[in-house]
């Protein structure tokens, strides 16, 4: 079963590396950077902050929060686990106009798709209305990472339940700390 599911990966991440798109690849290139180290999910913080007021500043928290759980058991226990190698990408033929930097670190899962993804869901637990449009920003930034070659589409699906599923822990473990500080029995 798994050598079936790896053929299956290589085999749609071959078809995307083949499909020409001379239009989205600049755009994919530039996401997929604007993505590292979670520069993007800082700068949707800081705007939940400033324009949300006091909600806004919690799911700031919450999707911070989020982050920092999601990429602690990401990369120092399911990265090493799974040891899995990134893509040949020029084996694989993706253009070099999609190209980003090969990270070092292994490919399962995708930190910057579980990282996204904490965050959407984290903030979009406690501000439930900006929860729609950053899962689509986090489901675009996941795709960045395949179009670019440095992932498989199965290290982007699997980055994205482990960060969906910590986001949600996560925020349910600030709003329960939260209650108990102010003394509401959840």
């Amino acid at each position: 079963m798994l050598g079936e599911l790896d053929r299956l990966d290589v085999a749609v991440y071959t078809a995307i590396a083949r499909t020409p798109t001379p239009k989205l690849d600049n755009a994919m290139r530039r996401l997929s950077q604007a993505a590292d180290y979670s520069k993007l999910n800082l700068l949707n913080a800081a705007l939940l902050a400033s324009t949300g007021g006091r909600t806004g500043r919690r799911a700031a928290r919450a999707g911070l929060a989020s982050i920092g759980v999601t990429s602690a058991v990401v990369n120092a226990l399911l990265k090493p686990l799974a040891r899995r190698r990134r893509p040949d990408r020029h084996g694989l033929a993706v253009p070099d106009a999609r190209h980003v930097t090969m990270p070092r670190s292994r490919s399962l899962p995708s930190g910057h798709a579980a990282a996204a993804f904490a965050f959407a869901t984290g903030a979009g637990r406690t501000m439930p209305l900006a929860g729609a449009p950053l899962q689509l920003f986090a489901a675009a930034v996941a795709y960045s990472r395949v179009h670019t070659g440095v992932h498989y589409p199965g290290d982007v699906l699997a980055g994205a339940l482990v960060g969906a599923t910590l986001g949600q822990a996560t925020a349910y473990a600030l709003d329960r700390s939260q209650a108990a500080h102010n003394g509401i029995r959840p």
